[in-house]
C-alpha cells in the first residue's frame, strides 16, 4: 500500500482532532478525504508529511514510517498545503527553481511531469507569486510539489477559494497525474468533488463515517429521497421541519431534499400537508441521493 494509517489519534488539549482512525490508500489510487472544516483533515496531512507527531497509532507513506523514517518520506512525497505557502516575493520561475534545488534536481530533469501544468503559468514566469490569481497560485504550488517526481502526492484542500473553472482544470490535472502512477490523497470540503475520486472517506469530528467508492456510498443511502419545491422556499423548509413524519430536511439548490420516517410514505399526504400551510406550486418528485445527502445522514 502507498499509505497505511493504523489507529492514529491526535488531540489538542481537550479537543480530539483525530480519533483512532485507520485506512489504506492503494498504489496509483486517487483517494479523497471528504469533510467540513474542523473534521481533522489538515491534522492528518501534517502527520503524514512528518510535520506533526501523532499521540498514538502508526502511519507509513511510500513504505516509510512517518516517525522513524521521516527524512526518506520527505524525498518521496509531494505536499500542497491548504494555504498558499510559496515565497510570494519570488517569481514563478524562481520558486520552481528553489524547490528543485532543495530536492537536488532541476526543472529540466522532471519537466515531462509538470509540462501540462507549467505551460499554463509559463507566460507569467517573471511575475511574483504574490501577484498571481488564485488559480495560477494553485498551479504553481502543484508544480513545486511535483518537481522532485514524488511517489505520493498529498493535497490538503487544494481547490478551496478557487473559481469553478480552475477547480475543474485542477481535477483534470490530477487525473492525468494519476495515469503516471502517482498515488494521490486529496482532501476537500466540496461534496461534488467526491465523485471524482476512486474511493473516499467521509470524515467528521476526527472520525471516519464511511469508506467506499462514491457510487457504493450513494447506492446504500437508506431511504427514498424526494425533491420538494414550492412557491416560498423559507416557508417550505419551516413547514417540512414541522411535519411530524419528517426524517430529514436539507436545502439543495432550488429544491429541498426530503426523507420521511414512515416505511409506506405517500407523497400525496405530504402535498396535502403543505397545501394546508398556505404553500402553492408544490412539486414532489423522487430523486437520487448524493454524497452530501449520505454525509448528512451519517453525521446525524
Amino acid at each position: 500500500m502507498s499509505i497505511v494509517i493504523t489507529n492514529i489519534s491526535k488531540s489538542y488539549g481537550k479537543v480530539k482532532a483525530l480519533d483512532d482512525i485507520s485506512f489504506e490508500v492503494k498504489p496509483g489510487e486517487l483517494f479523497g478525504l471528504i469533510g467540513p472544516d474542523g473534521a481533522g483533515k489538515t491534522t492528518l496531512f501534517r502527520i503524514l508529511t512528518t510535520l506533526l507527531i501523532a499521540d498514538g497509532g502508526k502511519a507509513t507513506v511510500a513504505g516509510y514510517d512517518v516517525v522513524k523514517e521521516y527524512k526518506s518520506i520527505r524525498n518521496h512525497v509531494g505536499y500542497m498545503p491548504g494555504r498558499f505557502s510559496l515565497y510570494q516575493d519570488l517569481t514563478v520561475e524562481e520558486n520552481l527553481n528553489f524547490f528543485a534545488t532543495i530536492f537536488g534536481t532541476t526543472i529540466e530533469e522532471n519537466y515531462d511531469l509538470i509540462r501540462d501544468i507549467y505551460m499554463q503559468i509559463e507566460p507569467f514566469k517573471d511575475r511574483r507569486a504574490g501577484k498571481l490569481s488564485g488559480g495560477m497560485k494553485q498551479k504553481l504550488a502543484l508544480s513545486c510539489a511535483l518537481i522532485h517526481k514524488p511517489k505520493v502526492l498529498l493535497l490538503d484542500e487544494p481547490t478551496t477559494g478557487v473559481d469553478p473553472v480552475s477547480r475543474k482544470e485542477f481535477w483534470d490535472m490530477l487525473k492525468r497525474l494519476q495515469e503516471k502512477d502517482i498515488t494521490i490523497l486529496v482532501s476537500t470540503p466540496y461534496m461534488d468533488e467526491a465523485a471524482l475520486c476512486d474511493r473516499i472517506a467521509l470524515v467528521q469530528d476526527g472520525g471516519i463515517l464511511q469508506i467506499d467508492t462514491p457510487n457504493a456510498i450513494v447506492k446504500h443511502y437508506p431511504k427514498p429521497i424526494f425533491n420538494v419545491g414550492a412557491n416560498n422556499m423559507y416557508r417550505l423548509i419551516e413547514s417540512l421541519n414541522g411535519y411530524e413524519y419528517r426524517h430529514s430536511v436539507f436545502p439543495f439548490g432550488e429544491f429541498v431534499h426530503y426523507t420521511d420516517s414512515r416505511p409506506d410514505f405517500d407523497p400525496v399526504s405530504l402535498k396535502r400537508y403543505l397545501e394546508s400551510q398556505d404553500l402553492s406550486e408544490i412539486h414532489i418528485e423522487k430523486t437520487r441521493a448524493t454524497i452530501e445527502d449520505t454525509f448528512m445522514e451519517l453525521a446525524k
